[in-house]
């Protein structure tokens, strides 16, 4: 059996509409405020600027460019590049894999509370109801035998849509939805910004941002958040990129396509930021509470803290509070699929199965690591997971791709690639970033996220931390042994 016709892309506008709204999640809503608060509000713009352009819109042109030549998936791609790295490629795939099963259960947090919101049910002290009600975690281990249903329940809604999504058509699925919930979450935001400028005390959250701390440029730290935030923020180094480019037509413009997604992401954070830090200054005014005790990052912004600004807003509320938990559940939406697409493509490419059986495969597989996190102990296993995953394992995969793509490959055929019909175009400063400035930043980064991460472990921790490394060590290499239905793929 050989491949069949290759997919594409039925118009740029799909596109960039699934790159955009793969890039837009969770941490351009909840993560970003807090990094810029605590890291010198305005000032710094300066380090997030020189991050995107140094950072983010480069490692993004070597996706770009990588994914367009090649036009296979990440694991062929690598096994093209030398035999030896396929191994590599099913270690990124792991751990973008294992990023989706709980980042979908954050999203399915967030379906309970759009019905949460409707009648404020969360009550007069949101934190206790999250950690009770919503959550019933607990520190203790024996919490891993507990299933906690309305957790379960929505974790299998968020996977069944990403399944409905993905087993369709690439245009039909991932091409439509994306048009469609890019759109509305831009809208949405648009509303609740808007209505929170109206607020009283707008000014004191708003205007963190525009107040610089200029001695924060001096602190190693704020560069290192900044780079990060463009990590996590552009998803880089999960092969979405990669994989999206290469289902591009012939004559597309991957530079320009590259910065038009790169500033809509940066812009919509920017923006997104401006409506709550106004909020967060509306609930300081109303009940006397710091500022700086309101700016959390991750759940206690989404989950405590919003709930605790809508309780004092009374009945504009009831049309806000949807309206929020709504945008997080786009913004989830479109990224699940995307950290999906790039596992299921390599599985179907080497395996010759079909689209549909590979998304239920990986779905179903998907869901049931999920119920882990949807048990008494899953809050606590899910921090485990998202600190050694994104400061570990993920940052060490984007340095392997760097060295890679800018030492093992033939790096000038990539700048070919890019410029070829790009109106904005490459050379000489992006082939230096990528092969030495860029590594070393990644190192930094690496070096940072492995330092926090053993400091706070305790032994609960190390034991998943243990387990997790015997996984992404021992599956990928399974996956490159195990031969290839398709014969093609071993053609180089």
């Amino acid at each position: 059996m050989t491949e069949t016709k290759k997919t594409e892309w039925n118009s740029n506008l799909a596109f960039m509409m699934a790159m955009i709204g793969s890039a837009v999640g969770l941490g351009n809503i909840w993560r970003f405020p807090n990094v810029l608060y605590s890291n010198g509000g305005g000032s710094f713009m300066i380090p997030y600027i020189v991050s995107l352009f140094l950072l983010g819109i480069s490692f993004v042109l070597v996706e770009y460019a990588v994914g367009f030549k090649f036009k296979k998936s990440l694991a062929r791609i690598l096994f093209s590049v030398s035999k030896k790295l396929e191994p590599v490629a099913w270690f990124i795939l792991l751990i973008v894999f294992l990023i989706t099963t709980y980042y979908v259960c954050v999203v399915g947090w967030d379906f309970i509370y759009i019905i949460l919101s409707l009648t404020k049910a969360w009550g007069a002290n949101p934190d206790l109801y999250f950690a009770n009600n919503v959550l019933h975690a607990t520190d203790s281990m024996s919490g891993l035998f507990t299933i906690v249903p309305n957790v379960l329940v929505s974790v299998f809604v968020i996977w069944f849509l990403a399944w409905f999504i993905i087993k369709r058509d690439l245009n039909d699925g991932i091409g439509n939805v994306s048009k469609i919930l890019l759109p509305l979450l831009c809208a949405i935001v648009v509303i609740i910004v808007a209505f929170s400028l109206t607020l009283p005390g707008a000014s004191i959250g708003y205007t963190q941002i525009f107040t610089p701390d200029w001695s924060a440029l001096t602190n190693l730290n704020v560069w290192l958040a900044a780079f990060g935030q463009i990590v996590f923020s552009l998803s880089l180094g999960m092969a979405i990129a990669m994989t999206y480019a290469s289902y591009l037509p012939e004559g597309s413009k991957l530079v320009d396509n590259a910065v038009i997604v790169a500033f809509s992401n940066s812009g919509f954070e920017v923006f997104n930021s401006i409506g709550i830090f106004s909020i967060l200054g509306f609930m300081t005014l109303s009940t006397g509470i710091p500022f700086n005790e309101l700016v959390t990052e991750g759940t206690g912004l989404a989950f405590v803290v919003f709930p605790q600004v809508f309780n004092t807003m009374g009945g504009v509320a009831y049309i806000i509070g949807p309206l929020f938990f709504l945008c997080i559940l786009f913004a989830g939406i479109t990224s699940v699929i995307a950290l999906l697409e790039g596992v299921c493509y390599s599985i179907s490419e080497k395996f010759l199965i079909e689209r549909k059986k590979t998304a239920t495969a990986v779905c179903i597989v998907g869901f049931l690591i999920s119920c882990i996190f949807a048990t008494g102990a899953g809050s606590t296993i899910l921090g485990v997971f998202d600190a050694y995953l994104n400061n570990f394992a993920l940052l060490f995969a984007i340095l392997l791709e760097c060295i890679i793509f800018g030492w093992v490959y033939k790096f000038d055929d990539l700048i070919d690639t890019l410029n070829k019909n790009s109106s904005i175009k490459v050379g000489k400063t992006w082939k230096a970033v990528i092969k030495y400035i860029l590594p070393i930043c990644i190192f930094g980064l690496w070096a940072q996220g492995v330092y926090s991460t053993a400091i706070t472990a305790d032994s609960i921790s190390i034991i998943i931390m243990a387990i997790l490394t015997v996984v992404l060590i021992v599956v990928p290499f399974i996956f490159a042994k195990l031969p290839a239905i398709n014969k093609d793929y071993y053609n180089v």
